[in-house]
């Protein structure tokens, strides 16, 4: 009778098990990260439920329009749509892959559980169950994957742009958690793109695109405001005041019903900066949102270009011996040997301080460390016996490295990784703090704190919430590198 109890329950009840089972497993890493994550994509699928939909039509249309009128595509394509559209795939896609990921978990648990001690666990799921063991790591881990998806989603969370000046009379240099009323504007925000008369296929496609464009790009403020410090209205003007000057406007010009001797509606609204406001009234919180981009993907990127060519140079080195490992080892000699950081400033004063350069210059300076690593393990495990019965199998060299070789020296690589993500991420901060990284008006954690130094002691949250911000990343990626360190350590687990 149990058993067809169970059989009798509804399907949706089953499909979303798996999701409220992990909702009692606070104290193990699946459950907090579930809970967690899940918890703030649904907020913002709810916040943003609008834009998002507008989004995904713009990219259907987009992806039609470019099939059939590329030219028509690429001459109203901008990178900031492409930015758009990867945080709306990003949103809707991450909620199911969590729960898939939830489901699984608590199911290979649930297995576990049934088939007792009895299975032999791999080395894979012996350090991920050492790695579970770390409290601190899984919060470091969860606060990484936040840090990560905000900087997916910067056009939907931002509340502002981080390159557009508000007004700056009257929003420079505000404190955090000011409110400022601003006028509403009837003219659009931003250059309005002229539709196309044509009826064609192409035609209504091109001016669909061109109406979801403008949606997506006035997203914050879909009419132009005007911020002020104080205004009053006399007959049909009001007259406002920002600074020391004072202007006046017509009230048709404004949002809201107008008339005369009549107070209008809808014309005055309220935002709110929740970080404050720099010198040129670019709100902080937005720029360190987007600033979050840049060094984090750098960081990234940097740390898997250099961490795959120290295995490949390390693996080559150690492997083969002889003239391949004397020379590549003498390269990695006098690369360390010579400082980094003048290296990178050659390199930069000649050649620019473009992104990607960085991102070049940063990787190729980073690896030797790794290629040292890696070639000590391969010298200790090419003696093993089981390297020495492929090589009597007559196996090749590709195949005893790929297959036998690089498993085995990935440890001590993630443990490198790991640790060197916060590493990489405050050079960068530390080379456009100096105005040789990202440059303005792009915003980077390093450039914002520039922007703010000659203030500190006056207006101190502009330097002070990226510096958080970095100050965040770091510690997390070197208490995650500690976690993975203990975890693929034999003699560290408990």
């Amino acid at each position: 009778m149990k058993e067809q109890k169970n059989n009798d329950r509804p399907q949706l009840y089953d499909l979303l098990q798996p999701g409220f089972g992990l909702l009692f497993m606070k104290k193990k890493g699946p459950g907090l990260f579930f809970i967690i994550s899940f918890t703030l994509f649904l907020a913002i699928l709810f916040w943003r439920h609008q834009l998002i939909l507008v989004s995904i039509r713009s990219l259907i249309t987009g992806t039609a329009l470019l099939v059939t009128s590329p030219v028509s595509f690429r001459q109203i394509f901008t990178y900031e749509i492409l930015e758009i559209w990867i945080a709306s795939l990003y949103a809707l896609l991450v909620p199911p892959l969590l729960f898939w990921l939830s489901a699984r978990t608590l199911k290979k648990a649930r297995a576990e559980k049934e088939e007792g001690k009895e299975k032999e666990l791999s080395l894979k799921e012996i350090g991920w169950q050492s790695f579970k063991k770390h409290t601190i790591a899984l919060y470091a881990s969860v606060t990484v994957f936040i840090l990560y998806s905000v900087a997916f989603l910067a056009p939907l969370v931002s509340p502002f742009s981080p390159f557009e000046q508000q007004d700056f009379l009257v929003t420079a240099y505000k404190q955090p958690f000011t409110r400022i009323d601003a006028l509403v504007l009837n003219e659009q925000k931003g250059v309005t793109i002229p539709l196309r008369k044509g009826n064609t296929r192409s035609d209504r496609l091109t001016n669909a695109l061109i109406s979801d464009f403008q949606v997506l790009k006035t997203r914050n403020e879909p009419q132009k405001l005007r911020f002020i410090d104080s205004y009053r209205i006399e007959g049909n003007s009001v007259i406002y005041k920002q600074g020391h000057r004072e202007k006046v406007i017509p009230l048709d010009k404004l949002a809201g019903e107008s008339g005369y001797g009549k107070a209008p509606s809808g014309f005055i609204v309220t935002r709110s900066f929740f970080l404050g406001t720099d010198q040129y009234g670019r709100d902080i919180l937005s720029r360190v949102i987007y600033g979050s981009r840049i060094s984090l993907s750098i960081g990234f990127l940097v740390v898997l270009i250099s961490v795959t060519l120290g295995t490949v140079v390390g693996i080559s080195s150690g492997y083969f011996g002889g003239i391949v490992d004397n020379t590549l080892m003498r390269i990695v000699d006098i690369l360390i040997a010579f400082p980094a950081l003048f290296l990178i400033l050659i390199i930069i004063a000649t050649f620019g301080n473009s992104i990607f350069l960085i991102v070049i210059t940063l990787s190729f300076t980073g690896w030797m460390g790794v290629a040292r690593i890696v070639r000590s393990q391969v010298l200790s495990l090419k003696e093993q016996e089981f390297i020495l019965a492929a090589k009597s199998l007559g196996l090749s060299n590709l195949r005893i490295i790929f297959r036998h070789l690089m498993p085995n020296t990935l440890t001590p690589v993630i443990v490198a990784a790991t640790l060197r993500i916060g590493s990489i991420i405050l050079t960068e901060a530390g080379l456009s703090f100096l105005g040789l990284g990202v440059q303005p008006p792009t915003p980077s954690w390093g450039n914002i704190i520039n922007e703010g130094r000659d203030s500190l002691l006056n207006h101190w949250w502009i330097s002070t919430f990226p510096g958080i911000a970095i100050l965040t990343t770091v510690v997390c990626f070197n208490l995650i590198g500690d976690g993975v360190r203990d975890a693929l350590d034999p003699r560290m687990r408990g």
